[in-house]
């Protein structure tokens, strides 16, 4: 598996980020262990979580895995936002909140650092600079090596560059969004700021919850049993009937025939154009069984050609745009 640099830093990351949210749930201790182990088997040395993961199962789980393991050779990411308890300090980007939540993440991890701690969501309530002055304490202090946030708008990720530069604090270098063949949303202001401000990204949902995957063919009218997309179960994506439209069977269309003609199984394909897309630093590829992991991990060591890209990302294009970017795609002052 190839590496690559977390954006403007100097952190190393495998090509592929292993997703953790199925631990302590979908995935029991022991199938979660076996999912670490195969990954890393593979070449990969990038893991990431969250403190609500399994209300924090995933951490444990992941400490107790890293306590057998070379703790230096791997990147271990998690965040910090959403209540993991109770009380009215016990969620956001504040202080008392970020401090108290990164010293649990420590325990439950069973290390004295994180590589990459993430603001999880932006946090409207509290000062940007209260929240970036305690994350470059913690940077300051050793805890923390690098930072990052998800969820953001174009408007706070730049804030938030703008900010920390302003005040010499430490720099965000990961930026963790909804991106994938069909939700391309973050490409009209997401990935122009990435870009410019050398923030890497670390695209979650992928597959877009096995959308695709393969497993879904125009002509469907419900999910199919035994899906997340069936019975509503993806309330981060949508729900089908607003999923379902002529744009995403194109998309799926495109996707089922690339695939057949590189002789790939169709969530390779969709992976493999995620990480060939600009900016992109490190899809998270989530897996409940090592089978389906295998398969995602079939996204290295080859490429798509210039064709196929082309073609799945003609397939997925929203046409028109939205203002202004319409607008602005016709100046004649445009760079290539």
């Amino acid at each position: 598996m190839e590496h690559r640099y977390v954006g403007a830093s100097g952190l190393l990351v495998s090509e592929l980020c292993l997703g953790s949210m199925t631990f302590g749930g979908e995935a029991d201790e022991a199938a979660s262990r076996l999912l670490l182990d195969r990954y890393v088997d593979a070449g990969g040395n990038f893991i990431d979580t969250a403190d609500v993961y399994g209300g924090g199962a995933s951490e444990e789980i992941i400490g107790r895995w890293l306590a057998a393991r070379a703790r230096d050779e791997l990147v271990i990411a998690t965040k910090c936002f959403w209540p993991t308890g109770g009380g009215p300090n016990d969620h956001g980007a504040g202080r008392k909140h970020i401090i108290a939540a990164v010293h649990a993440s420590l325990r439950r991890l069973g290390t004295d650092y994180i590589d990459l701690y993430q603001v999880h969501a932006f946090d409207e309530s509290t000062p940007l600079e209260e929240t970036l002055s305690t994350l470059d304490g913690l940077v300051r202090a050793g805890t923390v090596r690098h930072l990052g946030v998800s969820n953001y708008a174009g408007w706070q990720l730049q804030k938030t560059v703008d900010v920390a530069r302003h005040r010499g604090w430490e720099p965000f270098v990961a930026l963790q969004p909804l991106y994938n063949l069909i939700d391309r949303d973050v490409e009209h202001e997401l990935v122009p700021v990435c870009r410019n401000e050398g923030v890497g990204m670390i695209p979650w949902a992928p597959l877009r919850g096995g959308w695709l995957t393969g497993k879904y063919r125009r002509g469907m009218t419900s999910a199919p049993p035994d899906t997340r997309w069936e019975a509503d179960k993806q309330p981060w994506l949508g729900n089908w009937r607003n999923s379902v439209d002529e744009r995403t069977w194109s998309v799926t269309d495109a996707l089922l025939a690339v695939a057949d003609e590189v002789g790939r199984n169709p969530a390779q394909v969709a992976l493999r154009w995620l990480m060939q897309r600009p900016g992109v630093t490190a899809p998270i590829i989530g897996a409940r069984t090592v089978d389906q992991l295998a398969v995602n991990l079939g996204a290295s060591g080859w490429s798509l050609t210039d064709k196929h890209m082309e073609s799945l990302t003609v397939a997925g294009d929203r046409r028109p745009l939205p203002y202004p970017h319409g607008y602005l795609a016709k100046s004649p002052r445009r760079r290539p």
